[in-house]
């Protein structure tokens, strides 16, 4: 009974959380399962966006980077999952891909290999730009999964 009321707040605060992003955000998936998967199905390359609440730098990018002019066009080409690391699940991922501090992203190809990171955060400019390197070198992965 106690675990599945945990389940239940867990799942409840999720919920709260990703209905917290800012309007004109990518759709953020808030478990990286559910990336994953849509991974598998849709081709795309994913970015796991690590973050915590009490990150200056992490809410910041929140509300400044995700939803610009300048990253909007990418919001489409990627599978986005926000990953509060002060929840049990993200935080084990994070710390199984060795990672120390957010914000931190992680970009996987569509079969979940990292292609590349970034640590800290930047601006939308910045952002859009690392954006385009990584659909670059996602690309490879892709056309090698269809042949």
């Amino acid at each position: 009974m106690k675990k599945s009321l945990l389940i239940l707040a867990t799942a409840f605060a999720v919920s709260l959380h990703a209905a917290d992003f800012p309007e004109g955000s990518p759709k953020f998936a808030t478990a990286s399962d559910v990336v994953t998967k849509a991974a598998k199905e849709n081709g795309k390359p994913t970015i796991l966006v690590f973050s915590a609440s009490w990150c200056g730098p992490c809410q910041e990018m929140k509300k400044e980077v995700y939803p610009s002019a300048a990253v909007k066009p990418f919001h489409d080409k990627f599978n986005w999952a926000y990953l509060d690391i002060d929840v049990d699940a993200n935080l084990k991922l994070f710390e199984s891909h060795k990672l120390e501090s957010v914000p931190h992203l992680l970009f996987l190809d569509a079969g979940g290999k990292t292609i590349d990171q970034q640590e800290g955060g930047s601006s939308p400019k910045e952002s859009a730009k690392k954006l385009e390197k990584v659909l670059k070198k996602a690309e490879p992965a892709k056309t090698a999964s269809t042949n």
